[in-house]
């Protein structure tokens, strides 16, 4: 299968703080960042949200206050969900 994708994934591991207008805040790990998205692992995740919903995310436990990003579900796995970021 060709890797159709745009930007490359990098492994990183930390935790994301996502807020669900109706399940309110959830603290998942990350799996992978590109400079598109992220996917993150979050057990039920098909459950908790839907393909095209908007979400806010801020990664925890930086030294300061990282920036609150806006991030639209687009893919389920087993293992969690791919969230893009939303652009201004």
């Amino acid at each position: 299968m060709d890797n159709k994708r745009e930007h490359n994934r990098t492994p990183l591991k930390v935790q994301l703080r996502i807020d669900h207008p109706v399940h309110g805040q959830m603290l998942v790990t990350t799996r992978d960042i590109s400079e598109s998205g992220v996917f993150v692992v979050i057990d039920d995740a098909q459950r908790l949200l839907q393909i095209g919903e908007l979400v806010s995310g801020q990664v925890q436990g930086l030294p300061m206050e990282a920036p609150v990003v806006q991030m639209e579900v687009v893919r389920f796995e087993p293992s969690g969900v791919a969230l893009i970021f939303q652009r201004d």
